[in-house]
């Protein structure tokens, strides 16, 4: 396991959150803990953003508490900002700063309610035999299971996909996975609105947030 947490260095302080970004005084702010899944980083040896200086970006941009998991594109951290905000300085400041493709990459902001229904809401016997099937949720931006379902094409005996709310929980027969039709969709338009994390990962991020 590869959990990683960046803190301030000695006699170095930063606000717990973005002081350009300050609500209104009258206005009682909430800090919460959000999961946040980058999609198209770190693939096939492209779009290469490290950890340490993926912690240090969000840090400057003003997020607490900021937790990488293994090097997939897993963040867990703290804001008072709206979800929209989050996921639209994160997007930016990831093409500011690292040399990306900038039409592959997305930001997926959820919370701990949003992650909780999907691993509650599994498929029954989803994921409970790892030796057996390969198990991937492959979360939505902006579009909607029954949309995305369309561009499945999912072999008998091989694949089984079923639908969530704002997930697609995807299987494939570990044996013959090489038979598998999954990366069908990756000629879909549709495809730059997934990104993929295989349900021990997605399981993880859950345990990570209920620990704060």
């Amino acid at each position: 396991m590869n959990v990683e947490h960046r803190s301030p260095m000695n006699g170095e302080h930063r606000s717990p959150m973005n002081a350009t970004h300050r609500s209104p005084v009258n206005r009682v702010t909430v800090v919460k803990n959000y999961v946040v899944l980058l999609r198209g980083i770190n693939v096939g040896g492209k779009n290469l953003v490290p950890m340490a200086g993926l912690r240090s970006c969000l840090e400057d941009l003003g997020f607490a508490n900021v937790t990488t998991y293994i090097a997939s594109g897993n963040v867990i951290l703290a804001s008072d900002e709206p979800i929209a905000e989050i996921q639209a300085q994160i997007e930016t400041a990831l093409t500011k700063n690292f040399k990306l493709h900038s039409e592959l990459i997305k930001v997926l902001v959820l919370t701990r309610n949003q992650l909780q229904a999907v691993v509650d809401k599994k498929p029954e016997g989803f994921g409970d035999q790892p030796a057996k099937y390969n198990s991937d949720a492959i979360f939505l931006m902006g579009v909607d299971a029954a949309e995305a379902m369309r561009v499945f094409d999912p072999r008998e005996g091989v694949d089984t996909v079923w639908p969530g709310k704002g997930v697609i929980y995807s299987q494939r027969l570990s044996a013959e996975r090489t038979k598998s039709r999954l990366n069908k969709i990756m000629a879909s338009p549709l495809y730059k609105s997934m990104t993929i994390r295989n349900w021990n990962t997605t399981v993880k991020l859950l345990e990570l947030l209920k620990d704060r």
